[in-house]
């Protein structure tokens, strides 16, 4: 399985970063306002692909399958971004929206996908496709 790397950041965000990291260097400024970390396990059964998003909401994912590639969507309901009470002098666990995308094999059943979100994780289950049904006999007559 393959992870596709894509994300929205502004053009001037890379400076930015920059002078943090010098100044407020904590560990996390790599991570922040980018794409989640991933964790990508497989058994015999499944891959599954475990998405690190504390403090979303399960409704707030959309989820595809498209030519052998799953994408997995954040967008923020505008009712949520409206909530919040203050103004931030700085802000690292906050995504507005991201996309991630991963190629997944030949072997792989999308039809089955199945996702849970539990305590901050985005768990997707991507089961495996029986290996005697990858190969079809041909009955010559």
């Amino acid at each position: 399985m393959t992870i596709i790397r894509w994300h929205k950041r502004p053009m001037m965000s890379g400076m930015l970063d920059d002078m943090f990291e010098r100044n407020f260097n904590t560990g996390f400024e790599r991570n922040c306002g980018c794409v989640p970390a991933t964790n990508i396990l497989e058994n015999e059964e499944n891959f599954e692909i475990q998405l690190a998003v504390p403090g979303m909401k399960k409704e707030d994912f959309n989820m595809e399958v498209e030519d052998g590639v799953l994408s997995v969507v954040f967008q923020k309901k505008e009712e949520d971004k409206e909530k919040q009470q203050g103004e931030y002098l700085r802000r690292e666990f906050d995504m507005d929206e991201f996309t991630r995308s991963f190629s997944i094999p030949k072997t792989a059943d999308a039809d089955n996908i199945k996702a849970k979100y539990e305590n901050g994780i985005l768990f997707i289950t991507v089961p495996k496709i029986d290996k005697a049904r990858l190969s079809k006999q041909i009955k010559i007559t």
